[in-house]
């Protein structure tokens, strides 16, 4: 897939650069492969560097206030300083490492509602700097994670949305300076005690931290709550499991813990996700050894997906998920 790349920063006749990637679609913990083409002007041109970032659409809470904007977060250099002749070819190749902890957007080949992901190539001659466009990544989920969301869905959980905060969730591996919200409606037979749920990832080459909250219904006598859960899973749990026992499991403990954060969004002083309260913090897994039922195979209704032109907006990607940036 070729993106073609005009650098308007540097004028008319200026550098132009082709992104290559040998594949958009990823996952967590391994690659994105391709090369930077650069072809050169009407005159010679000394590049200081060129580098490759992931960029993504972030929600910020601010004091009274929620607002998006676009985050890099991971960068790699794959070229220092050089030359570039005028009319000139020069194809640098890259590998760039995906981030055990970056935010899945797809889902069965479906984008996750509320997901943008891209690669972006910056160009640095004499001090002007161009970001050029965006090249879409979709990032799939581990066979660990995919399991996890077949289980919500043999519950009957459906999808409603997913977004990025900005944050740290207390207690977790995070290092990644936001976190991915899946959010789903509860289904029927938990409709009695739940609203909705959000559901956290933290991955890493071990494993990954579940985290769950829980908008419980209001009692009589009793206004309604969020309510935290924490889980620990191994990679090599994913296809071992009955993952809908699992997280039926989960939920039950988690929505029956006494001393569940109240109130609010679950966000403590410093934007942290379970601040200053105490959120339940289970390391319980009750992991069985029974093969997982049937596959969820296409998903069902469970991902409405935003397709790819959806993702980016505009013919150069100059909008990226709606925000300028």
């Amino acid at each position: 897939m070729v993106f073609k790349k005009m650098l308007s920063a540097f004028g008319v006749g200026g550098p132009s650069v082709d992104t290559v990637l040998a594949n958009p679609n990823t996952r967590p913990g391994l690659t994105l492969e391709g090369q930077v083409n650069l072809l050169g002007g009407d005159a010679p041109a000394k590049i200081e560097q060129v580098v490759l970032g992931l960029v993504t659409r972030v929600e910020i809470e601010g004091h009274d206030a929620e607002y998006a904007g676009v985050m890099e977060f991971h960068r790699m250099q794959v070229s220092g300083p050089l030359q570039l002749a005028p009319k000139q070819q020069l194809a640098i190749p890259f590998q760039l490492p995906v981030p055990w902890e970056t935010p899945i957007t797809d889902v069965y080949g479906q984008r996750l509602r509320g997901m943008t992901m891209g690669l972006r190539t910056e160009l640095a001659i004499a001090r002007a700097v161009d970001k050029g466009d965006l090249d879409q990544v979709n990032v799939h989920p581990l066979p660990v994670h995919e399991r996890i969301l077949e289980a919500f869905q043999q519950l009957g959980f459906r999808f409603k949305h997913a977004d990025l905060e900005r944050g740290h969730i207390r207690g977790t591996q995070q290092t990644l300076p936001f976190y991915q919200e899946i959010e789903f409606f509860a289904s029927p037979q938990y409709a009695s005690t739940i609203k909705e749920v959000e559901l956290t990832f933290v991955t890493s080459p071990h494993g990954l931290e579940v985290i769950l909250e829980c908008d419980k219904r209001g009692g009589f006598l009793a206004p309604g709550h969020d309510a935290f859960g924490h889980y620990r899973v191994s990679h090599d749990e994913a296809g071992r499991t009955d993952w809908a026992q699992v997280v039926d499991g989960w939920l039950r403990e988690t929505t029956s813990r006494y001393g569940s954060l109240r109130g609010g969004h679950g966000f403590g002083g410093q934007g942290h996700k379970f601040g200053g309260h105490g959120h339940g913090h289970g390391r319980g897994v009750g992991m069985g050894g029974v093969v997982a039922g049937a596959a969820l195979g296409a998903v069902g209704g469970m991902i409405v997906g935003d397709m790819i032109g959806d993702a980016f907006e505009g013919d150069s990607g100059e909008d990226f998920g709606g925000f300028e940036e």
